[in-house]
């Protein structure tokens, strides 16, 4: 079967139902706030019908409204850890020090709450608002865009470091001095 602008799945009680030849429904408006009182921002379809986005990963695209604006916000010499798939989807970490560590020791300074993850798992150095990360001698190591990393590895916008089941992206500050100017690894 073909599933065109003149069909329409719908799901009822687990239950699923095709109609074809139904006319296309006209869009409807928005508001002038992508973020405002939308329904369905924080949701998804699923077989079941309608889920919290908690039990998914991040929308596409990465970032919910909320996300970028804390990222607009960030100090000029600070980035931001968000989670985008594992435990604790949609946590936020603050990187704003020469150095944050991570792991599942409580005394980390981000706290990753699983088996997967070594009490003292990662380093994220920090110098003029570039940041990097090194893994600290972890079991399951420290992940730089699906890449074991062995060394100090400079982030840049978007990139994702897997710890344990944890995918993180990072987001510098976009008011950060300008490239070069004590970059990590340039």
């Amino acid at each position: 079967m073909t599933i065109d602008s003149h069909t329409r799945v719908e799901w009822s009680e687990g239950i699923r139902s095709v109609n074809q030849n139904v006319e296309p429904e006209e869009p409807q408006a928005r508001p002038a706030d992508p973020g405002a009182m939308d329904p369905t921002a924080h949701t998804r379809l699923s077989e079941t019908g309608i889920v919290p986005m908690k039990d998914f990963d991040t929308p596409p695209g990465g970032m919910t409204l909320e996300d970028a604006r804390a990222v607009e916000a960030l100090p000029p010499t600070s980035a931001l850890l968000i989670v985008q798939h594992g435990p604790n989807v949609g946590a936020r970490f603050l990187l704003d020090a020469p150095r944050v560590t991570a792991g599942r020791s409580p005394d980390a300074d981000i706290f990753l709450d699983d088996v997967t993850v070594s009490r003292k798992h990662a380093d994220f150095i920090g110098e003029g608002g570039d940041y990097a990360v090194r893994d600290v001698g972890s079991l399951n190591g420290t992940y730089l865009n699906r890449t074991r990393i062995d060394e100090t590895s400079p982030l840049r916008d978007g990139d994702e470091v897997q710890i344990g089941k944890y995918r993180l992206t990072y987001h510098p500050s976009p008011n950060r001095p300008a490239p070069g100017v004590g970059a990590i690894g340039s």
